[in-house]
């Protein structure tokens, strides 16, 4: 999911924020996170879930289903 990894990594930036931030807010290892934003390793559904909650936009947004990024 290269639109995934390339989201996370937008997201993040324009926050700010540090990926041990992110890491530590989702409840995941660091290590797991940024192999996410590498696009070496894609998240379960439930971590896909927490991040889209965590950054405010649609879960389709996310994953690059949709531009749109306000949820429904």
């Amino acid at each position: 999911m290269q639109k995934l990894a390339e989201r996370l990594l937008s997201l993040r930036k324009n926050q700010n924020l540090t990926q041990e931030a992110i890491a530590q807010e989702l409840g995941i290892g660091l290590r797991s996170y940024c192999r996410y934003e590498k696009d070496e390793r894609e998240p379960d559904a439930p971590t896909l879930v927490k991040m889209a909650d965590f950054y405010g936009i649609s879960l389709d947004y996310l994953v690059g289903r949709s531009e749109k990024r306000e949820r429904s």
